[in-house]
């Protein structure tokens, strides 16, 4: 549930007097959102409030406007990022004042925070206290600010500085892990699949031996099935109750296995053009959900 989870996150942030910052990304929202009231009622009780709106979020540039005018006129610092790259990712931070220290504690989800599409979209949310996924987090909102560009990330996969990278060096670890005759096998759920590289790298780890299955809800360019080419792919598309809507990749090599959860598809836009952000899921217990979904 959207309202038990991250829309009570925020609430509770704002009449929390302990928390000190909010920041959060605004790429879609709506009317019944508690987004904005939740930054509009930090500002106005002096403690830090940070909003990046995209202002060119496709048939939602008219409704972003005027929410971006409201938050400026109530005092929250409104950034509206940069004219050659979408800004796509999906966290809210928060910092909170506990004793002599500050902590930080974070949401990053794989759909946007209109309450309205969360009612009928299905979507993935990480709440996470992570110190180093915090400090990423920190770091792209400096950035996104204009306080300077990131040098590294800790455990964040980011477009468009490491995600492209990352994800064919994942895609490759789980070939040689075929070849070499070890446990290999790789599974996506996406919006869509178009990235020629991306693709080209899937082709290469199905001829070493890996088991690679994708969800795909819409668009996918690669062909499964093809014989010396791509035998051990399977590509579906779910229909469903809700729009499939989450992005999840899971590359297990051998005995390693690593998971990542996020805002990105695997398309050429969203891996060169737009900021996107994909999260790390280390606890088992998470792990295993994500897994469950291509159990069917």
């Amino acid at each position: 549930s959207f309202v038990t989870t991250f829309e009570r996150f925020v609430r509770e942030a704002a009449r929390d007097p302990a928390v000190i910052t909010l920041k959060t990304t605004v790429y879609r929202t709506s009317d019944d959102s508690p987004v904005v009231p939740a930054l509009i009622e930090v500002a106005e009780d002096g403690r830090q409030s940070v909003c990046l709106v995209e202002l060119k979020a496709r048939f939602d540039e008219h409704r972003n406007i005027e929410w971006s005018r409201a938050l400026e006129r109530a005092g929250v610092h409104v950034v509206y990022g940069f004219p050659n790259l979408k800004i796509h990712a999906k966290t809210t931070l928060i910092i909170r004042r506990e004793g002599n220290q500050l902590r930080r504690y974070l949401h990053i989800g794989t759909g946007n925070y209109p309450s309205l599409t969360a009612r009928i979209y299905e979507d993935l949310g990480l709440f996470t206290a992570d110190e180093d996924i915090a400090a990423d987090v920190a770091d792209l909102f400096n950035y996104v600010t204009g306080f300077g560009r990131p040098q590294a990330f800790r455990k964040l996969l980011v477009a468009p500085f490491n995600l492209r990278r990352r994800l064919v060096e994942e895609i490759r670890k789980v070939g040689k892990a075929a070849a070499d005759g070890e446990h290999a096998r790789i599974r996506l759920k996406t919006n869509a699949l178009t990235d020629q590289t991306i693709i080209e790298e899937l082709y290469a780890a199905s001829q070493a031996g890996a088991e690679i299955d994708i969800v795909a809800r819409s668009i996918c360019q690669l062909r499964p099935g093809v014989a010396g080419l791509s035998d051990s792919i399977r590509v579906r598309s779910i229909l469903g109750r809700f729009l499939e809507h989450s992005r999840f990749f899971v590359f297990e090599a051998g005995e390693e296995a690593t998971t990542f959860m996020g805002s990105a598809d695997l398309m050429t836009r969203n891996l060169d053009h737009r900021i996107e952000i994909a999260v790390p899921v280390e606890d088992p217990r998470v792990q295993a959900q994500l897994a469950a979904a291509f159990d069917v």
